[in-house]
C-alpha cells in the first residue's frame, strides 16, 4: 500500500493591530511568512500566510476604532485571529474589545509581555513587579491607568484564569477556558513568563473554531510557536463543538520566516571595514551602508515618543557622529513656518549619513495633540525620507512617514531586538519600526550599527561642528506601544 506524502500549511493568521509598530512586532513575533499591511485590508490571508493589519486606530475615537474592527473582521475566513492590544493598556482598548469579541464564540485574552517585564496576576498588569496603575507609564495619556484588564475592558464580560490554573497541569486550563466561554465570559488568563503564554496558546486553540485570540506579542511569540511545530499531529483535546483540534501543521519553509537577532552577537561591536579603507569604524557621516542597509541611502531615524530614555538613546547616536535635528512643536503643528529637511545638504553630510530627527520638547504638549504632531513630523521629514532607508519610533509616528512615502506594505526581515523590527518595502529600502516604550539607552544605536555595520561606538567627542549634550526630550506624543 502506497504513501503519499505533502507537505501541509501552517493554519493562516490574520492578526489586528492598533499602531504600525505593535504590527511589526507582531509579525515578527509570529515568526511565520507573511506580510504587514497598512490598513485597510482589502483581501484575506493567502493559505499558510500570515497576516498582520494595522488598523491604525490608537488616536481615534472609540466608535470609529470599533468599525475599523468589525471591518477588518470581515476577511477573517478560515484561520487563527489575533487582536493585539498595548502591552500597557493604552488605545481603544474597551471599544475594539467589544468589537471583536462580536460573532466570536469566544476571546481568550492574555496581555502579558514577560519580555519587556509586563506580567498579569490576578487580572492585573505589573510593570517589573509594580501594578500598572501605581505607575507613570500613563503618563501622556488622557486619564488614569486601568486598576486591571477587567476594567480596561469596560463592559466586555471576562473572569479572571488565575496563575495557578494557568500552571496546572493538563487538562485543567483547557477545561477552565471552555468552561468559562460556555458560561458567557472571556478569560483572562494570568501570565508571568513565556511558558505561561505557551500554555495559554496551546489550550485556547485545543477550543476550536470560534475562539479568538487578544494579547501582546508575548501572546503573538507563543502562537508562532505553537503553529510551527512540524509534527502535524497531536491528539487534542475535544473543543466547544465536541472535536478534537490539532493545531500544529507543519509550515511551507519555501520562504524563510522572520529572524530574531535579539539573542544573537552583540550588535555593538564594531564591524570590520574594507579593506582598502581606513582602519577602524567610521563616523555616522562617512560610513558606507550595511548588507542590512540598501546602498546609496542616507539613514533617517525619526523619534516620536515621550519616553524618558530616548534623551540618552539620541545622545549616544549624536556621539557616533550622527547629525540630530530637534523640530519646535509648534511649527509642526503650523507646517506653514516649516520648510521640508534636506538631510543631503544639512550640515554638509554625505548622502549615506546618519541623520536623527525629534521634536523639541521645552515647551509642554498635550497629549490631545499627538496625531497632529506626528502628521506634522512626517511632513517635516517626507521629502528627506523619499531616498532614505528609516528608522521609525512610535507606532503613530511610524504611520505617518510612511502613508507620506505612499507605503502600504511591509515584509518583515529580523528583530535588531525586542520590537525593533527590520522590514523591507517594495523598492527595496529598509525600515525599521520600534514602539516608543521600548529599548535600552543604546536601543537606537544598536539598530544604526545592524543597518550601518560601521557605525563607530560613542564617543566622548563631539563630531565636527555639533555638540554631544543631551538633546531637549521630545514633546509627548502619548504613543509608545
Amino acid at each position: 500500500m502506497s504513501r503519499t506524502t505533502r507537505t501541509v500549511l501552517a493554519p493562516r493568521v490574520f492578526a489586528l493591530a492598533d499602531d504600525l509598530s505593535g504590527a511589526a512586532e507582531v509579525a515578527a513575533a509570529l515568526g511565520l511568512r507573511g506580510r504587514i499591511v497598512l490598513g485597510p485590508a482589502t483581501a484575506p490571508p493567502r493559505d499558510g500566510e500570515s497576516v498582520v493589519l494595522d488598523l491604525d486606530t490608537r488616536q481615534s475615537a472609540p466608535q470609529d476604532a470599533a468599525s475599523a474592527v468589525r471591518a477588518a473582521l470581515a476577511y477573517a475566513d478560515g484561520g487563527v485571529v489575533l487582536k493585539k492590544i498595548d502591552s500597557l493598556l493604552r488605545g481603544n482598548l474597551a471599544a475594539e474589545a467589544a468589537a471583536y469579541a462580536t460573532g466570536a464564540t469566544g476571546v481568550v485574552i492574555a496581555p502579558a509581555l514577560p519580555v519587556a517585564g509586563r506580567t498579569v496576576r490576578e487580572g492585573v498588569v505589573n510593570l517589573h513587579g509594580t501594578a500598572l496603575h501605581t505607575t507613570d507609564a500613563w503618563r501622556a495619556e488622557r486619564g488614569a491607568a486601568p486598576v486591571s484588564v477587567g476594567a480596561a475592558l469596560g463592559g466586555v464580560p471576562a473572569r479572571v484564569v488565575p496563575l495557578a490554573t494557568v500552571r496546572a497541569p493538563a487538562p485543567a486550563l483547557y477545561d477552565r477556558l471552555l468552561a468559562l466561554v460556555a458560561e458567557g465570559y472571556h478569560p483572562v488568563c494570568d501570565a508571568e513568563t513565556d511558558t505561561d503564554l505557551d500554555a495559554i496558546a496551546e489550550a485556547a486553540l485545543q477550543l476550536g473554531p470560534g475562539i479568538r485570540l487578544m494579547g501582546t506579542g508575548g501572546l503573538a511569540a507563543a502562537l508562532g510557536r505553537r503553529l510551527a511545530r512540524a509534527d502535524g499531529g497531536g491528539s487534542g483535546a475535544p473543543g466547544i463543538d465536541g472535536h478534537r483540534h490539532p493545531m500544529g501543521a507543519k509550515p511551507d519553509r519555501s520562504t524563510e520566516p522572520v529572524r530574531d537577532r535579539s539573542t544573537e552577537a552583540d550588535l555593538d561591536r564594531p564591524s570590520r571595514t574594507d579593506a582598502a579603507g581606513p582602519a577602524g569604524p567610521a563616523r555616522a557621516d562617512d560610513v558606507s551602508p550595511a548588507l542590512g542597509g540598501t546602498p546609496s541611502r542616507s539613514l533617517l531615524v525619526v523619534v516620536g515618543t515621550a519616553e524618558p530614555t530616548v534623551v540618552a538613546q539620541i545622545a549616544q547616536l549624536v556621539a557616533a557622529g550622527a547629525h540630530h535635528v530637534s523640530l519646535p512643536a509648534h511649527t509642526l503643528t503650523d507646517r506653514s513656518t516649516l520648510p521640508p529637511l534636506n538631510i543631503r545638504t544639512e550640515g554638509g553630510r554625505t548622502p549615506d549619513g546618519v541623520t536623527v530627527v525629534s521634536i523639541d520638547g521645552t515647551h509642554a504638549v498635550h497629549p490631545g495633540a499627538a496625531r497632529s504632531l506626528a502628521a506634522g513630523l512626517a511632513h517635516a521629514v517626507a521629502e528627506a525620507a523619499q531616498d532614505s532607508d528609516l528608522v521609525l519610533t512610535g507606532g503613530e509616528t511610524a504611520r505617518r512617514v510612511l502613508d507620506a512615502l505612499g507605503i502600504r506594505e511591509l515584509l518583515p526581515l529580523d528583530q535588531i531586538h525586542h520590537g525593533a523590527v527590520r522590514s523591507r518595502t517594495a523598492d527595496g529600502r529598509h525600515v525599521v519600526t520600534r514602539p516608543g516604550s521600548y529599548g535600552d539607552i543604546d536601543s537606537l544605536l544598536r539598530i544604526a550599527r545592524a543597518l550601518r555595520p560601521g557605525l563607530a561606538q560613542p564617543s566622548d567627542q563631539p563630531p565636527s561642528g555639533q555638540s554631544v549634550a543631551p538633546p531637549v526630550p521630545p514633546a509627548p506624543l502619548g504613543e509608545p506601544t
